[in-house]
């Protein structure tokens, strides 16, 4: 660990740790997750280097593992990523998500998996939820419901089996160096998810409701409001006779 970053104030770090995930999100897709244990693994560094990283260097690893083979086996691999890996909310997975079910897999084309995140955002639970959608592209209903089930079975299985166990993770002094890394680097990420989503953006009409629902946001109205304002857009545009993705 270079002298210069371990003087260089938490302040500084943070930036730079938003920007590696904000990057990784945007650019890289399916290794964001890497990026963000990568960050909590250096705080970790920076502020205990004599006993290191400890156990966080094998989770690389893990986060950067795709499925070499296609089918149910693929989907049961990406909806296990989205489930476990999910650090910081669910718009984290997302840029690995579109890697897998656009990029890697095929099963969704741009504009079907940017529908698929807003499907996501309307349901009651989380934006993780985007997950069934791309079952479903992927195998059916039965995929959908496949995958729905892998990927929130992780959180079920922490819980349940945690215990005191998480009591003593927050008393950890390198648990809270780990958080101080990713966490500003999951920020990052989050902001960087909205790079691969406009990518599905193909219309012109489409660029002015992000716009739009962008200034709504901003001017602090519901997340929920402004997305069923957009669809209602959406429904305008099409009876209007305007291109559609």
């Amino acid at each position: 660990m270079p002298a210069s970053w371990k003087r260089a104030s938490s302040h500084g770090r943070w930036i730079v740790y938003a920007a590696l995930g904000f990057a990784a999100a945007a650019i890289t897709g399916a290794w964001v997750v890497l990026v963000l244990l990568a960050c909590g693994a250096v705080e970790v560094a920076v502020r205990r280097p004599a006993r290191g990283v400890g156990g966080v260097g094998a989770w690389p690893l893990v986060a950067a593992a795709t499925a070499s083979t296609g089918g149910l086996l693929a989907l049961c691999w990406v909806a296990l990523k989205v489930g476990a890996l999910s650090y910081g909310g669910g718009f984290v997975i997302i840029p690995l998500m579109h890697g897998d079910a656009v990029d890697a897999h095929g099963w969704m084309t741009d504009a079907e998996f940017t529908g698929a995140v807003a499907f996501g955002q309307l349901t009651p639970g989380p934006v993780t939820q985007t997950v069934a959608l791309v079952g479903y592209a992927a195998a059916g209903l039965g995929g959908a419901l496949l995958a729905a089930a892998i990927a929130f079975a992780p959180s079920f299985l922490v819980v349940a089996l945690g215990g005191d166990g998480f009591r003593r993770l927050r008393a950890s002094t390198a648990a809270r160096a780990f958080l101080d890394g990713a966490g500003p680097a999951a920020v990052g990420a989050i902001l960087g998810a909205a790079v691969p989503l406009a990518t599905g953006l193909s219309t012109v009409w489409q660029v002015g409701v992000l716009g739009a629902a962008a200034a709504l946001l901003l001017a602090g109205r519901s997340p929920l409001a402004v997305l069923l304002a957009g669809g209602a857009a959406g429904a305008v545009a099409a009876l209007a006779g305007a291109p559609l993705p």
